[in-house]
């Protein structure tokens, strides 16, 4: 018998005196609302019980008891869980088993326990996913801030300084060792901030790619230049105080003996339309009446190569590199990157056609449209490496000029001198050189110079045609460039500069010229 029922065979012992011999009556169970009790017992009462869950009470021999109600009648129940008998000596042995109702309270309080750690650890859990939400947001306005700045770079290559990178890439790195710290003492899903470690990763790669990029042109540059400046002081120093320096060609005339050298490429600025913009064509306007306040252009092709449709005009070259204050006209007609600007107008290819136009760039309209008689035109015969330019228009200080070829020249260089009001052809030379070997060209004093790609860094100004006296020959003048392919190639005469457009990037050249045969 369980400790819980110890109480019962004592109870049953009770009732067994106090009913007495009340002879064979039925063993009864009480009903709900029984205000009296009875039993009888023919030799008094006895109760056995065991440890199995069950209790015997015996009451005499063939001994009943039960209970017995008024009022609103007897009402009984007999048990349902006993079995009884007679031993030889007339005694009544009733054996009752009772259910195991005992409450599983060890096991309720262990659950209890549980439930209680595991609400204190999502608790913790919870704080610290907040904590990390309010650290990747400071990540993230940090990495936007960066992002920015990093644009601003790759927009415009002249302003900024090593001293830039190396804050940048001190903020980088201090962000790469918060991150590393935040994935390592997070639990649970790191989705957002593995995708904010390849986001600060990417931004440390690109940084050093600007770096890079930066050092082999302008700091490289500037380096190069103070050097080659110290060597100019020494030079200075070791001659004698009665050598004759030559005087430079006065600014627009042809008194000297043409082209001998060019310097290192100067970084103006990234085309205002972006790196996907590759071809095309910048320079700075001449007039032979007001040569030293010509406007700066710059017209990228669209991404086909092919089509001229916006260009934009820059009163100052400090305009063009902040991107201010420009100017910006839209045409529909325009093919290839063989444009320049000459006296306020801008000459074009007619799209599609060996037509050429003149643009006025005040009120950007047609001004005159002409056949260019005989020219090729839709890559016939244009330059090597580079499509649509058939017809190459230049400038130098004779005047506008055009560079083309014809069916009847076999796809070599023709050069014809023309009316820059008219577009009427006034003279025409014939070359021996095959354009399509040619990577550009450009004129300087009735002379035409060609190019060709020696490599992805460097091209050769390698062959030359005098329409002055109508020789050609060779030469061998090393040119550096930035990128691969060199689109266009325009010369200003005033400034004795070459503006070139490089793979998306707007170059400058000064060029060296020999003296004047006597």
């Amino acid at each position: 018998m369980r400790p819980g029922l110890s109480f019962l065979p004592a109870l049953l012992f009770f009732l067994g005196q106090a009913a007495g011999d009340l002879g064979d009556s039925e063993f009864l169970i009480p009903s709900p609302d029984s205000s009296t009790f009875s039993s009888s017992s023919r030799s008094g009462t006895s109760f056995s019980s065991s440890s199995s869950g069950s209790s015997s009470y015996s009451s005499g021999s063939g001994s009943r008891g039960g209970y017995s109600s008024g009022g609103r009648g007897s009402v009984s129940q007999s048990f349902s869980n006993f079995t009884g008998s007679v031993d030889d000596r007339g005694t009544c042995q009733c054996s009752v088993s009772l259910p195991d109702t005992t409450f599983p309270v060890d096991r309720m309080e262990h659950l209890e326990f549980t439930a209680h750690a595991l609400s204190e650890e999502f608790e913790k859990e919870l704080s610290k996913v907040k904590e990390y939400v309010q650290l990747i947001s400071v990540y993230e306005k940090k990495l936007l801030n960066l992002t920015v700045r990093v644009e601003i770079m790759e927009k415009d290559t002249i302003s900024y300084t090593e001293l830039d990178f190396e804050l940048i890439k001190v903020e980088v790195k201090e962000m790469e060792k918060l991150i590393i710290q935040l994935k390592e003492s997070f639990v649970g899903s790191s989705e957002v901030v593995d995708q904010l470690e390849v986001e600060i990763r990417n931004m440390s790669l690109l940084v050093e790619k600007l770096e890079t990029l930066d050092k082999n042109n302008v700091l490289a540059i500037r380096r190069e230049i103070v050097a080659l400046k110290n060597k100019l002081k020494e030079c200075e120093t070791s001659k004698g105080e009665n050598t004759v320096i030559p005087t430079p060609p006065t600014s627009g005339s042809c008194g000297h003996g043409g082209v001998v050298n060019i310097s290192r490429p100067s970084v103006v600025q990234l085309n205002w339309r972006g790196f996907a913009y590759k071809y095309g064509a910048w320079g700075r306007d001449y007039s032979p009446q007001n040569p030293d306040n010509g406007l700066y252009w710059v017209a990228p092709l669209n991404t086909d190569g092919k089509l001229l449709e916006y260009y934009r005009l820059y009163n100052k070259l400090d305009d063009l590199l902040l991107y201010i204050n420009a100017r910006e006209n839209r045409i529909t007609y325009g093919q290839g990157g063989g444009t320049a600007v000459y006296n306020n107008n801008m000459y074009v290819n007619w799209y599609n056609t060996r037509n050429i136009a003149r643009v006025n760039l005040t009120t950007n309209t047609v001004a005159v449209t002409q056949v260019l008689p005989d020219a090729a035109y839709n890559n016939r015969f244009s330059y090597a490496n580079v499509a649509w330019q058939d017809i190459d228009f230049a400038v130098d200080e004779h005047g506008l000029w055009v560079i083309y070829s014809t069916e009847a020249s076999t796809g070599n260089i023709v050069i014809s001198k023309l009316n820059d009001t008219t577009l009427q052809v006034l003279k025409t030379w014939y070359t021996k050189q095959y354009k399509p070997s040619v990577s550009n060209a450009f004129m300087v004093c009735g002379v035409l110079y060609a190019t060709r790609i020696l490599n992805t860094k460097t091209e050769e100004i390698f062959y030359y045609y005098d329409t002055n006296t109508g020789q050609e020959g060779r030469l061998d003048i090393v040119m550096y460039k930035m990128q691969e392919k060199v689109q266009s190639i325009n010369y200003h005469p005033s400034d004795r500069k070459l503006f070139v457009y490089n793979d998306g990037y707007l170059l400058n050249y000064d060029l060296l010229f020999g003296q004047e045969p006597q």
